[in-house]
């Protein structure tokens, strides 16, 4: 999980983070005519899978 977006994956995570940003696979808000929020750039060093209590998992 990283902001708002949860994968499996480093890659998976950067796949949403560019999706929401070109504004494809996550809809609008009904009755809402502000923009969405851009998403905070990925962290320079890739994201890693952890299990349920937060350890590392592979």
């Amino acid at each position: 999980m990283w902001w708002n977006f949860v994968g499996r994956s480093h890659e998976e995570i950067a796949a949403a983070r560019e999706d929401w940003m070109a504004g494809r696979r996550f809809g609008t808000v009904a009755d809402d005519a502000a923009p969405p929020l851009p998403a905070p750039a990925l962290p320079t060093t890739r994201l890693k899978a952890r299990d349920r209590r937060g350890g590392v998992l592979g």
